[in-house]
């Protein structure tokens, strides 16, 4: 099991907003960006962007972070031996499957596995930004 990538979670109300400047900051496009129930996500630089009406985002599962992995099983194998609570999930979406764990701290932590094609895409072959 390996995590690709992670993502610091930024909520708000207007994602256009929220995209115009993070677009600014990290100098590129939003590579992911699609509705999710009544919110929309975005995914840009190493930011996921969560934008939706007050009512709407409180009903998500309120994370620190989202961590990309390689396999979504194993991960949930580890956090459970290691005293993590599941409170959401496994479950699928568009870009794969996906699960919220309280570790044993009381960390709040977003789990993905990608669809292969968005690891290809996104981070490229071997798993790394940039690389073919």
């Amino acid at each position: 099991m390996t995590i690709l990538k992670t993502y610091g979670r930024v909520w708000s109300d207007d994602m256009d907003s929220a995209l115009a400047v993070l677009v600014e900051l990290v100098e590129e496009p939003a590579h992911l960006r699609f509705a999710f129930g009544e919110v929309e996500i975005a995914a840009i630089g190493d930011f996921l962007v969560i934008a939706g009406s007050p009512e709407a985002t409180a009903r998500l599962p309120r994370a620190s972070t989202t961590v990309v992995v390689s396999d979504l099983t194993a991960v949930e194998a580890l956090l459970t031996a290691r005293g993590a609570t599941l409170t959401h999930g496994p479950e699928r979406s568009l870009t794969g499957s996906y699960l919220y764990a309280r570790h044993a701290d009381g960390a709040e932590v977003e789990y993905v596995q990608w669809k292969p094609e968005l690891i290809t895409r996104i981070l490229g072959r071997a798993g790394r930004p940039g690389s073919d």
